[in-house]
């Protein structure tokens, strides 16, 4: 499943409040049986975002030094 920002901050949100029901971007309401699985579902929210964002390095991944004079 593809979450969206709208569907983290709504997890945020509910965190910030201590609510455990929360409207996900596409009007489907979750209800959580407890702050833990809520927590749980922002974690993994979190983690499929991250996978699924391009990763673009501005740097070399390795680099080598040379220490000869």
């Amino acid at each position: 499943m593809a979450f969206t920002p709208q569907d983290l901050a709504a997890v945020d949100a509910a965190i910030a409040s201590g609510e455990l029901s929360v409207r996900a971007a596409d009007g489907r309401t979750v209800t959580y049986r407890s702050m833990d699985e809520l927590l749980k579902a922002r974690a993994l929210m979190v983690a499929d975002m991250a996978a699924a964002s391009p990763r673009t390095r501005p740097y070399p991944r390795h680099q080598l030094a040379d220490f000869s004079d």
